[in-house]
């Protein structure tokens, strides 16, 4: 299971981050259980790394590829398609969503 809590190990760039900032409606309606299942999901695409997640008020998600093709490619798969259009009906009051190429990276343990 994919931990969205914990940071991400990525490979040395470059790589791509997807950046999906997000304000909540009230609606829940299975929200937690599909956000669940689209990280388990992302996990099993080709060219996916690693994703982070967080909210407090503001939601911020960041999933990490190898390329755009890896990006373009999970925008067209039918379940995340199904989940998207949720979102913008129900789950959603606001979203931005970046797609940035990571050029170099720092961490420490």
């Amino acid at each position: 299971m994919i931990d969205a809590a914990t940071i991400a190990v990525t490979p040395p760039p470059p790589y791509y981050a997807v950046i999906f900032t997000s304000l909540r409606t009230s609606i829940d309606g299975g929200y937690g259980e599909t956000a669940q299942r689209m990280i388990e999901l992302a996990a099993q695409q080709p060219g996916f790394l690693g994703v982070e997640s967080a909210r407090e008020g503001v939601g911020i998600t960041v999933s990490y590829w190898e390329s755009l093709e890896a990006i373009a490619a999970w925008k067209r798969n039918s379940e995340h398609q199904v989940a998207r259009k949720r979102g913008r009906g129900e789950w959603y009051s606001g979203f931005c969503l970046r797609v940035c190429k990571v050029e170099r990276a720092y961490s420490m343990p």
